[in-house]
């Protein structure tokens, strides 16, 4: 699990909540004046998740109103950008004369060197988000195209926007699956991902350096791959063709990775199969349907793979993990 801090307004006596909240908003971005007319009994939850430079912060609160001023940033700017992946509720921004509102299909970036107002929740109906903090030194990209950010509407459907919200929604859903030291890793993919999603909002990708180039592709090649492994013929050479690159090019960007790019493929087939193997909902599922649900034909191959692997048959595994005594190391192991 990475390193969280948790905020909940119901751990606080009830004037307290707002103040308490507001403390903890200035400190996880940046110093904001709040107004909320539901101040005097002020519902919010929050957890801050810690990946180094990094964090990232799923929200619930009730309707507010976040105001960087002008003054504030005199006395105080981190030099940082703030995204909102709104979950439930829009978020309406004012800057100046300019006014823009952003649902879960979109990213709203501020920018904490400049003035703006931020209107979250609708009513009497609390607002559900993820927020991420980032340093602008840390993204590579020139000072101009991070300065043009908070000018952008950065989709959240396809590309880039669509990764960096996948994992963003991920993380809000909980870290059990990650260690603390896995904090600034997740950190760096963020960067990266962000980096590469503000340079082809500002159809600048070639200002970004070629290790961030490579990295994202990378990331983009290994959704594709999750979101096929059902496919048979998913191949290197089919997931070149899907990314318009060659295979030795393919193979040339997972030298750099921990595995070769069929053995990854091999592997996340092989923790899906074993996953529905122990499922108890599945346990009359035959075994060979497990296969070809993750891309095994044939069952021969299958099971061979699968020793391999695990030093056990399927069939020996899926009767280990459904014995109560045996069932939890089995799974941890």
């Amino acid at each position: 699990m990475l390193i969280e801090t948790v905020f909940r307004s119901e751990d606080l006596p009830t004037a307290d909540r707002f103040d308490c909240w507001r403390e903890l908003v200035g400190q996880t971005h940046a110093p904001l004046e709040l107004r909320s007319d539901h101040r005097e009994d002020f519902r919010a939850a929050q957890r801050v998740l810690d990946l180094g430079a990094v964090s990232v912060w799923p929200t619930t609160f009730q309707p507010v109103c976040f105001r960087r001023t002008p003054k504030l940033i005199r006395q105080s700017d981190p030099e940082g950008l703030h995204l909102s992946l709104p979950l439930s509720g829009a978020l309406r921004t004012i800057r100046g004369e300019e006014e823009a509102v952003y649902g879960p299909d979109s990213l709203c970036v501020v920018d904490t060197s400049r003035p703006v107002d931020v209107h979250g929740g609708d009513g009497s109906s609390p607002h559900t988000g993820v927020g991420l903090e980032v340093p602008k030194a840390l993204l590579a990209l020139p000072r101009k195209r991070v300065d043009q950010a908070a000018r952008l509407r950065l989709s959240t459907q396809e590309g880039f926007g669509a990764l960096l919200a996948q994992l963003l929604t991920q993380l809000a859903n909980g870290t059990d699956s990650y260690q603390p030291a896995d904090g600034p890793r997740l950190g760096a993919v963020v960067v990266d991902l962000l980096s590469a999603l503000i340079a082809h909002a500002c159809e600048a990708d070639n200002s970004l350096p070629p290790e961030t180039r490579r990295q994202t592709l990378v990331l983009r090649i290994r959704a594709f791959i999750q979101q096929h492994l059902h496919d048979p013929q998913l191949t290197p050479r089919t997931i070149a063709a899907a990314h318009h690159i060659s295979r030795s090019y393919l193979y040339r960007l997972f030298e750099h990775e921990e595995e070769s790019v069929a053995a990854w493929i091999r592997r996340q087939r092989l923790e899906h199969a074993r996953r529905d193997l122990a499922e108890p909902a599945m346990r009359s599922t035959p075994i060979h349907a497990i296969a070809a649900r993750w891309g095994f034909p044939h069952a021969a191959d299958f099971t061979r793979a699968f020793r391999t692997a695990y030093d056990m048959s399927p069939r020996d595994y899926r009767s280990l993990a459904h014995r109560p005594a045996r069932s939890a190391s089995l799974l941890q192991s």
